[in-house]
């Protein structure tokens, strides 16, 4: 995502990946460009998108991102110029179920707290909490935005940011790693320490709302939604890829053949690997419970070699393409290797949704539910 691509191309009310959205906030500052992040912290009932959603408004009128569409989002961007001017923040609440529901044409009958947020690329300590988080995603590591909020809705001077790190990603202990340019004064560490025990906020995905000692306080994670292991780049895998980066994993692409494992082939996908054979493929990657893989080789003797790989590692979703009497041979051919039957329980196989599923670009949306379905499990 490049900087004068967003600014040819106007993507309101498209859906971007986080990761994506950081992306972009940390080009825009390291370029010296302010802009304006309108997040959803909170939503109830059939609101139009839950909270964590992101709309990124630049002073030219463009944006990236979405926060539901509609009259809704165009009330967000219609306030857009005035922050912009005036440098400040705005909270604003949407009831879609009263009289906000008829002027915004939404009848989806819930509830919508929005911030949106001028970020002054002149205050350094928003490019540097914004690169730590967007690596933390990266690296799978664990951190957190803590941001102050008005007590209630309308403009104010704008939010500080505390930035909280996790010490180390195989335990609890975190640190405070940055505060909004003024060392600690907003956050004292009592405080932060308190809010990190909530137990809301430590397994959560979500921008969490937390109101302690008189301080309205928002806390967004730095969330890895999950990386999609794509152990094939087949017709299935090359219909695939897009659909799964569209919907927040990263993307690796495996396969044996320089071809199909090109830039041409997959665009999006975040990595491409090339290895000798599928022999050892899994073992070059670091696989953890928020690992999904996909095998979808070319044929049955690559499928049972990265199975067996797959079942000795700690991730989150197997699944295997192929038929019942496939899945049964080579389910027979690694139990006379060792593998007990009820390691098998945890394969997807015949893998994604049953749906009929027949084109690849059917079974490519089946596996997309499938892979959108375990890890909704997950949450």
């Amino acid at each position: 995502m490049r900087h004068g691509k967003i600014k040819q191309e106007n993507r309101t009310g498209e859906d971007m990946p986080v990761k994506e959205i950081y992306e972009l906030m940390v080009e825009l500052l390291e370029q010296g460009e302010s802009f304006v992040l309108a997040t959803i912290f909170s939503s109830a009932g059939s609101a139009p998108r839950t909270a964590g959603a992101y709309m990124l408004l630049r002073a030219d009128g463009s944006s990236a991102g979405t926060v539901g569409g509609g009259l809704l989002e165009a009330q967000v961007q219609r306030m857009a110029p005035h922050l912009f001017e005036q440098k400040k923040s705005l909270v604003m609440h949407f009831s879609l179920t009263g009289q906000d529901a008829s002027v915004l044409e939404m009848i989806c009958g819930g509830e919508v707290d929005v911030l949106a947020d001028y970020i002054d690329a002149a205050n350094e300590s928003y490019l540097q909490i914004f690169k730590e988080l967007l690596a933390a995603m990266k690296n799978h590591r664990k951190a957190w935005q803590v941001l102050t909020l008005p007590d209630e809705a309308g403009e104010f001077g704008g939010t500080q940011r505390c930035l909280v790190k996790a010490q180390d990603p195989t335990v609890q202990g975190w640190g405070i790693a940055a505060v909004g340019g003024a060392g600690c004064a907003e956050f004292p560490e009592a405080l932060v320490q308190e809010v990190m025990a909530q137990p809301e906020v430590s397994g959560t995905q979500y921008p969490v709302v937390v109101t302690l000692k008189g301080k309205r306080l928002l806390v967004e994670p730095a969330v890895h939604f999950g990386a999609v292991y794509l152990m094939g780049g087949g017709h299935i895998s090359q219909k695939l890829a897009p659909l799964v980066r569209m919907i927040g994993f990263e993307t690796i692409v495996v396969d044996d053949r320089p071809d199909y494992v090109s830039a041409e082939r997959f665009p999006t996908a975040d990595q491409r690997v090339l290895v000798e054979s599928f022999d050892q493929a899994l073992t070059k990657f670091k696989l953890d419970d928020a690992s999904f893989i996909v095998i979808v080789t070319r044929g049955h003797l690559h499928d049972k070699t990265v199975l067996a790989q797959a079942l000795r590692s700690p991730a989150a979703y197997i699944g295997m393409i192929g038929s019942l009497r496939k899945r049964d041979l080579i389910y027979e051919e690694l139990e006379g290797e060792g593998f007990a039957r009820e390691h098998f329980q945890r394969v997807h196989a015949p893998i994604g949704l049953r749906v009929g599923a027949e084109s690849p670009e059917e079974i490519a949306i089946a596996i997309a539910g499938e892979l959108i379905q375990v890890r909704s499990k997950r949450k």
